[in-house]
């Protein structure tokens, strides 16, 4: 193996121990020296990336001195009575030991990352709810955030975060007598009706709830996030993906339905006459959508929902409606007022807070304080439409649950936060300054991926009891019953770039697994909702296990599950399974030597199995081959088009020939709502617990929803939901198709079940 390189282009000198200081140094720290993007093959790590990352955890290691230096501190962090945070399992019992230099290992009291705890050591636990307990080898603790005490003998005392998880997660629920569940996958925004203002809304999905669990006998609606997205600068556009939110604490209100809000019926007579002109242009604005004169423009419809909402805020709240108001200002607190400061200082100053005038950029600062004070009405403002939001978000869950969904909303959290946003601005001492998350180079992308999010420091939250993502998940999961986490595989590790650099000079750093899992059982125990991980693409040993080992549902998509041999996994668990969409979307494997399909029998049960996902071709787009043509038309292939085009006809080939032989083809091949149909009966034919459906493949849309790769070249994120000639199709006619009803006829036929089932709960 290749030495670590100095900045001078030399090589360090091993140390006896083994290794550089400045290789132990990082592995105290969690941060990688090498990577392997494919099997065999290791790639070294710059060591200006290791010096930067480390930097970016507080840990100076530009000089021999300053690298001696950090290691003195360390081992002199390592003999402290208690790490910051410890996390138990259910029952007081520690789980698998995380990753050396985060947790570390036991010490005589049993408790991981507390060997140096001397004998004799009294260790009292005060829980959540205020009972103090002493902890003894049969002390049984209930799932919380707890506080732990030591007193040593020789007089040194320690107190730090005790986090008690349940072991395992809830299971996804379902109707009586069944023991799997199906449900629609959906962009909110894609879904508008007759009703919404040119996108769709948190109405329009009370009332594609209420009629999937009515009509469908589905058990979910998957979504898009819902995060607050960072507003546009003066003459831009924002950015429409809702993975780059500006929080993930709270949803954005652009979602909201004006005419929803119990105020709004109150407005007097010349602000009904505001109110109807607002509408008449909403309503211009949605049908130039529907007619497919237009994409969807979230500017233009925040625009006209924030005049509508200055209206209606001037209704004052009733008695008891200011009681739910004040209620959930003291619930959500510190959050919320950072959330509505930096959205009130965004209109003043843009929504960058890296550009604003000096002490804004500090939360906690003397000059934002007085900002608050005299911004008071803006801040409020904000917080209420914070507040508006989450009561519609409440009543859609509420609909599905009335219209027997077994699990109603699932939410999706994005990985990272836009470095601009409420968050970024709120969390700088959480989040690792001058780094952005993204992806290492592998077989598929030789130059990485730089996804521009700031990633979160593993000590820092360590340090706050994980109280800042702990705050995040508590938030999504107020109103939903599954939430799916996006790239679960960063609750190991990530990829981490120093800004200005390539991907290619980025470098792995590590979390603690045990916590991150902890935090996220926790809150998912609390809220009696299950998770699902997405866990496509390379995933190192392990994790998939591990997750499993818990009941955390993993993604399976149709089109990747193919019979790898040892050294990559089957139906995509196990070790650095090549089941990611940058490997199917280059035509990966193409040839003899491709893997066949895998049959439904030996899919894993534990997942959410789906024909599509928001970054790959719809099913209708895949079987007539309209994506390749796309991408040629946007210049992305790496090989001639006619090859491309000769791997997807082969690989479609394979998975026709194996409904044909399971009998899932009865219409034959060439029919291409017979075809769509014959993917979901083979979905419905694995043992996984949830089957969803990619609600355009029920009414044939071709086009993709994102393209990765593109920004301005494609409509990412802005495309309503259309049929099979690219007419946008409106709810109302949505639920009106014959095609989508026998879509789902043929999904319950498939999975055993009759009608939609009970509607009440």
């Amino acid at each position: 193996m290749d030495l670590p390189q100095t900045p001078s282009g030399g090589t360090l000198p091993r140390t006896p121990s083994g290794g550089t200081p400045v290789a132990r140094l990082a592995a105290a720290h969690g941060v990688s020296l090498s990577y392997e993007p494919a099997p065999g093959h290791r790639v070294q790590v710059p060591e200006e990336t290791v010096v930067a990352v480390l930097a970016a955890l507080g840990v100076d290691a530009s000089t021999p001195r300053a690298v001696r230096a950090a290691l003195e501190q360390h081992e002199w962090d390592s003999r402290r009575l208690l790490p910051p945070t410890v996390v138990l399992r259910s029952g007081g019992h520690p789980g698998p030991a995380a990753h050396a230099g985060l947790s570390g290992s036991s010490g005589p009291s049993g408790l991981p990352g507390c060997p140096a705890l001397p004998d004799g050591t009294a260790l009292r636990v005060v829980t959540e709810s205020g009972e103090t307990l002493d902890w003894g080898p049969r002390t049984a603790l209930p799932p919380g955030v707890h506080t732990l005490l030591a007193h040593a003998p020789d007089e040194r005392s320690a107190h730090s975060t005790l986090l008690v998880a349940p072991d395992v997660f809830p299971a996804p629920g379902t109707r009586p007598g069944a023991t799997r569940a199906h449900g629609l996958l959906v962009q909110l925004y894609s879904l508008l009706s007759t009703r919404s203002w040119g996108m769709g809304d948190l109405a329009d999905l009370s009332e594609l709830a209420g009629w999937a669990g009515r009509a469908l006998g589905a058990d979910f609606v998957q979504l898009n996030p819902l995060h607050a997205a960072v507003p546009a600068a003066p003459g831009g556009r924002t950015d429409p993906s809702p993975y780059r939110p500006s929080s993930r604490r709270f949803p954005d209100p652009v979602h909201l339905r004006v005419e929803e809000i119990p105020e709004y019926a109150y407005l007097d007579p010349a602000q009904r006459r505001e109110a109807g002109a607002l509408l008449q242009r909403a309503a211009a604005l949605r049908e130039k959508v529907l007619r497919g004169a237009a994409h969807i423009d979230r500017d233009a419809v925040w625009e006209l929902k924030r005049a509508a909402l200055e209206l209606v805020r001037t209704v004052p709240l009733s008695p008891g409606r200011r009681a739910a108001y004040c209620d959930f200002l003291a619930e959500r607190g510190q959050a919320l007022e950072d959330h509505a400061t930096w959205c009130a200082l965004a209109e003043l100053h843009g929504p960058d807070w890296r550009s604003w005038p000096a002490g804004l950029d500090d939360p906690r600062s003397v000059r934002t304080a007085r900002a608050r004070d005299e911004h008071m009405e803006r801040i409020d403002f904000h917080s209420w439409t914070a507040w508006l939001t989450d009561c519609q978000l409440a009543a859609a869950q509420h609909t599905a649950r009335e219209a027997g969904m077994a699990i109603g909303l699932v939410h999706d959290l994005a990985v990272g936060v836009h470095p601009s946003g409420a968050d970024a601005w709120a969390h700088q001492d959480i989040l690792a300054q001058g780094m952005t998350l993204g992806a290492p180079p592998d077989e598929f992308n030789a130059r990485g991926q730089d996804w521009g999010l700031p990633p979160w420091r593993p000590d820092a939250l360590s340090r706050e009891g994980y109280a800042p993502y702990r705050e995040i998940l508590a938030g999504l999961f107020r109103h939903a019953g599954a939430l799916r986490v996006d790239h679960v595989m960063g609750h190991s590790r990530l990829w981490w770039v120093p800004e200005g650099r390539p991907p290619t000079e980025g470098t792995y750093v590590r979390y603690d697994t045990e916590a991150m899992h902890g935090v996220l059982a926790l809150e998912a125990h609390r809220a009696g909702a299950a998770v699902i991980g997405e866990d496509l693409g390379t995933v190192e040993p392990g994790v998939r296990e591990e997750l499993a080992a818990r009941r955390v549902l993993g993604t399976s998509v149709l089109w990747f599950e193919r019979a790898y041999g040892s050294g990559a996994a089957e139906g995509g668990k196990g070790g650095a399974a090549r089941s990611g969409t940058r490997a199917a979307e280059e035509g990966a494997g193409a040839g003899s030597g491709r893997p066949a399909p895998l049959p439904p029998e030996r899919w894993r049960a534990d997942c959410l199995a789906t024909a599509t996902t928001h970054d790959l071709p719809s099913t209708a787009a895949r079987l007539t081959g309209s994506h390749v043509e796309l991408r040629e038309r946007l210049g992305m292939l790496t090989r001639s088009a006619e090859a491309e085009r000769a791997a997807q006809r082969s690989e479609l080939a394979e998975w026709l020939a194996l409904f044909e032989r399971l009998g899932m083809l009865p219409e034959g091949p060439g029919d291409e709502e017979g075809e769509i149909k014959a993917v979901y009966r083979f979905l419905a034919a694995t043992p996984a617990r949830m089957v969803g459906v990619w609600l355009p493949d029920a009414v044939g849309d071709r086009r993709a929803q994102n393209v990765p790769g593109t920004s301005d070249e494609y409509p990412n994120w802005r495309l309503p939901l259309a049929d099979a000639r690219g007419r946008p199709r409106a709810l109302e006619q949505l639920v009106a198709s014959p095609r989508a009803h026998e879509l789902f006829a043929e999904l319950r036929r498939a999975m055993g079940r009759g009608g939609p089932g009970p509607t009440t709960r």
